[in-house]
């Protein structure tokens, strides 16, 4: 996970990357989501909301890490929600993720 935390980071530098609820609800309704990042700590109604969201405006969504870890990452105490405004970087985050997720199960 630690390569997946370094390049939400990298996002961040890059300018394409929304924290926080509403910076991340306005990405998405305007269609420049790739990827939706939850954290796995985030609130029953956070996650049903951005659920519902990556359902309606088909955009991939994760669940991973606490919102201390999502924050972290990205330089800011906590983080419940980050929103991948670049086709590239959601790419290789949904690789990072699947690939730690085999790692786990084998």
């Amino acid at each position: 996970m630690r390569k997946f935390y370094s390049l939400l980071g990298l996002c961040k530098r890059a300018g394409k990357l929304a924290g926080g609820e509403a910076s991340a609800e306005d990405a998405v309704r305007s269609k420049k989501a790739c990827l939706i990042v939850v954290a796995a700590d985030a609130s029953a109604n956070t996650k049903k909301k951005f659920r519902n969201s990556a359902a309606f405006y088909q955009v991939p969504i994760i669940e991973t890490g606490t919102k201390a870890e999502l924050g972290r990452a990205v330089g800011e105490e906590v983080r419940a929600v980050l929103v991948v405004t670049e086709a590239g970087f959601a790419k290789k985050l949904n690789a990072l993720v699947e690939e730690e997720h085999r790692e786990r199960i084998e």
